[in-house]
């Protein structure tokens, strides 16, 4: 089929924004186009008929129908033609406990995955040389020579200008380390590194339950806390990126000691190790560790998620109450493996402390796409990074 590249005119470049979009997003209306983009419908309209003659995209009746330009009509969708023969793409998702990596299609669906458990926080050039193996691996039984991209999640802050990781509380080790640069050396392909709370928002935006709304705020709970931020449709990163850094906000009243060296922080309190020793400590013989949320489903333990939900929705109230977004969506292994008590108790902590009109216009919800939001994010991303 005929392809195209963006050109130097402006005409080019906005023909190749509407199709980032498109590509982005997996679907579009014309109508959502205009939305996210600022561009008037004359010229959304004149980009989309560039892309269809170039066979770059297809417009079809949406599924289910609804409204469309016209009266009684039903809405039509651009989706991008994939190409044959087009470049795979990769992700990696670097947990606190864990590497889990993926193989995606040249349209960001999951080939193939693997995961192993490692100290990440602590053993960042074991990790990075770990993931890089275990993607070797796969492309090797998949038969990939090549990639067209691979985006990584981190969990925790990027400098957006220099790629480096900066924070020596968070992820001590990996102070001074470009992830992406590091990855590109041991892969030899295209990277781009990510706040891993950000690629969880990425994945629902595009994915999961963020899809109905373009304003939202995503949180990962889990061995640690972060939270992806999503404006006007897009990820918002802040101006250095470190939007979302919330898990070391101080909770008054707390003294558990944490390892950014402060006390009270609220991972120390509302994280995977946090509640799995709560939950051990009140269930002798329970198999429990760091890393396991133990599957006990009693009255004592949604007790505890309950309340682990409430002190993370008294502090998530605040925060809505600054944004004022659409939805607030509960992500990591707490807020989509657990009972649904602990995502019930941050419901209740929010609509408690939240001005009240913020509140009556927020939904609370669990992340579709589960643990794997992330994963899934990130292949997603990737496929917007590949060069046509």
């Amino acid at each position: 089929m005929p392809q195209t590249s963006a050109g130097s005119s402006p005409r080019d470049r906005t023909r190749e924004d509407v199709f980032r979009h498109i590509q982005s997003a997996g679907q579009l209306t014309r109508a959502r186009i205009v939305e996210l983009s600022g561009l008037s419908r004359s010229t959304v309209n004149h980009a989309v008929a560039r892309l269809l003659a170039d066979e770059r995209v297809t417009e079809t009746q949406a599924e289910g129908g609804g409204p469309g330009s016209g009266s009684g009509r039903p809405a039509a969708v651009l989706r991008v033609v994939p190409r044959d023969g087009g470049a795979p793409v990769a992700a990696i998702d670097f947990g606190h406990n864990h590497i889990n990596v993926a193989l995606g299609d040249s349209l960001g669906r999951p080939v193939a995955e693997e995961r192993v458990e490692l100290d990440v926080d602590m053993r960042a050039v074991e990790a990075i040389d770990r993931a890089a193996g275990l993607l070797d691996g796969l492309r090797g039984s998949f038969g990939v020579d090549r990639l067209g991209a691979v985006v990584a999640g981190v969990p925790g802050p990027l400098d957006t200008a220099s790629g480096l990781v900066r924070s020596p509380t968070i992820l001590s080790s990996w102070v001074g380390l470009a992830p992406r640069k590091e990855l590109e050396q041991r892969l030899g392909v295209p990277v781009h590194a990510e706040n891993d709370a950000l690629l969880g928002a990425y994945g629902e935006l595009h994915l999961g339950v963020g899809r109905c709304y373009t304003d939202f705020l995503y949180v990962k709970v889990s061995h640690g806390i972060g939270a992806g931020i999503v404006v006007g449709g897009a990820p918002y990163r802040g101006a250095l990126g470190y939007a979302g850094e919330i898990g070391h906000t101080q909770l008054p009243g707390h003294t558990e000691m944490c390892r950014c060296g402060n006390r009270g922080c609220l991972e120390t309190v509302v994280s995977v190790s946090a509640l799995a020793a709560q939950i051990a400590h009140t269930h002798p013989g329970v198999v429990s560790g760091p890393r396991l949320l133990p599957q006990v489903d009693d009255p004592v333990t949604e007790r505890i998620l309950d309340g682990a939900g409430r002190t993370l929705g008294g502090v998530l109230a605040s925060f809505c109450n600054l944004l004022n977004p659409s939805a607030l969506i509960v992500g990591g292994e707490l807020g989509t493996s657990s009972t649904g008590a602990f995502v019930e108790g941050v419901a209740t902590a929010v609509r408690r402390h939240a001005q009240p009109a913020i509140a009556a216009g927020l939904d609370i919800l669990p992340a579709g796409l589960g643990t794997r939001a992330e994963l899934l994010g990130a292949l997603r991303l990737a496929t917007t990074l590949v060069p046509r």
